[in-house]
């Protein structure tokens, strides 16, 4: 004996219909024709003359805020002159270090991600990777990634600056974190 088929509730039928209105077809296929619901009868509903009328505001989500790209050696806003200095001239001193150069990009991305996660979940304020200088004029692998590393969305609401600890010294980074609130 087989199963009988279930019809689906107008509730169903309704939610299926507005669901269904928002696809579009596969390539070179056409569209069913879905039956529209039949609207629903509504009473209308008239005003109580003894109620008071109550306006509720619409309740309407903060944008989140909108953090800048993050380039390596510019101070960014939310640190003060004499922070940014002392961070850049390597007088905050660095809590821990993390060096990537050896590795593939994806094993020292892969390494960068939890180490940076760690670090600011224990409020380490200041944290240094070596990316290592590579070779050639433009660097290694992993010293032209990390800028964009920086700027990944799981990864720049952690950080507040990065700075090269000496002028001569691009194989590695400094970075300050921002504090948990």
């Amino acid at each position: 004996m087989a199963p009988r088929a279930r019809r689906l509730s107008e509730a169903d039928q309704e939610l299926w219909a507005s669901y269904a209105q928002k696809l579009a077809p596969l390539r070179g296929r056409v569209a069913k024709r879905q039956a529209e619901p039949a609207p629903k009868k509504v009473a209308p509903v008239e005003p109580d003359p003894v109620a008071p009328v109550l306006h509720v505001p619409a309740v309407v989500a903060k944008p989140r805020m909108k953090t800048t790209a993050l380039a390596v050696g510019t101070q960014p806003g939310g640190i003060d002159k004499a922070t940014w200095h002392r961070f850049q001239s390597g007088k905050l001193l660095t809590a821990r270090r993390l060096d990537l150069h050896g590795m593939t990009a994806q094993r020292a991305f892969q390494a960068l991600v939890p180490f940076l996660r760690t670090a600011h979940a224990e409020q380490v304020r200041c944290v240094e990777v070596i990316t290592g200088r590579g070779s050639g004029e433009t660097g290694g692998v992993i010293r032209r990634e990390f800028p964009h590393w920086l700027n990944l969305p799981e990864i720049r609401p952690l950080i507040l600056g990065a700075a090269h600890p000496h002028a001569l010294n691009h194989g590695s980074v400094r970075l300050i974190l921002r504090r948990i609130r």
